[in-house]
């Protein structure tokens, strides 16, 4: 009888232990302001690819999810300061960002596009974008790339991608250097019907991770549902709602 008690204890508080990890809470780091990756619906939740894909990691770690948004300009100081666990809002990895934080292996891969206006002649070499000006978000590879490749251009960086398109369509810009997967989707929109990609992508290597702080081991974890949800169609599914093309 004592035996059998014995057992029914650690019985219980095995289920206890298991039932504790299936009710932990972790907070994802998300902008919300980089459609269609992430940004806020009509109601104010906060939706896109990213949400999706870290909803989908959660599930695969067994634990509960809460988005926690986050300017821009302050999301990697945000992420070590605690305010959320992970981030997952298309950045970029970087070497710079890796003195900083710890990324996961990407979960997409992305590409660097200028748009500018239909009927202009938009050339995209270097000496043709001399007196021109560009616009990209701060922060950012767009942003960082025209800082290091051109030469006489008129840079202005924004503090939202959507600020930038919104000088672009009032004519304050020559054209936006930013992700292809998110001029695709602004190029889509009424405002944006106007203009069209011009020239080759200039950068094809930017690879998209999550963002953990140093050493943290929530890194393996997200890497192993990541496989996983590749590996079962999860990943497709959710890609397939938003582009008729992988870019995993």
């Amino acid at each position: 009888m004592q035996n059998y008690k014995k057992v029914f204890l650690a019985a219980a508080v095995t289920l206890a232990f298991s039932a504790g990890a299936m009710a932990e809470t972790l907070k994802m780091g998300i902008e919300a302001a980089y459609p269609p990756f992430n940004n806020k619906d009509a109601s104010g939740n906060v939706v896109g690819f990213d949400k999706e894909i870290g909803d989908a990691l959660c599930a695969k770690m067994k634990v509960e999810c809460t988005v926690v948004t986050s300017d821009w300009d302050g999301i990697i100081p945000a992420l070590n300061a605690k305010k959320f666990d992970f981030l997952i809002s298309s950045m970029s990895i970087t070497d710079e960002r890796k003195q900083a934080v710890d990324f996961t292996d990407p979960y997409y891969s992305n590409k660097l596009q200028f748009i500018a206006p239909k009927n202009v002649d938009f050339k995209t070499d270097k000496d043709s974008l001399q007196g021109k000006v560009i616009g990209a978000q701060r922060a950012t590879l767009a942003g960082t790339w025209l800082e290091d490749n051109t030469t006489g251009v008129d840079i202005k960086l924004y503090d939202t991608q959507e600020n930038a398109y919104l000088d672009l369509t009032s004519g304050r810009l020559d054209g936006i250097l930013a992700d292809k997967y998110v001029n695709y989707e602004w190029l889509k929109s009424d405002a944006g019907r106007s203009y069209e990609f011009k020239g080759d992508p200039v950068e094809e290597s930017d690879k998209i991770g999550i963002a953990v702080r140093k050493n943290d081991p929530i890194r393996d974890k997200l890497n192993a549902a990541l496989k996983e949800i590749v590996a079962d169609g999860t990943y497709k599914k959710i890609n397939d709602k938003y582009f008729p093309f992988s870019i995993y």
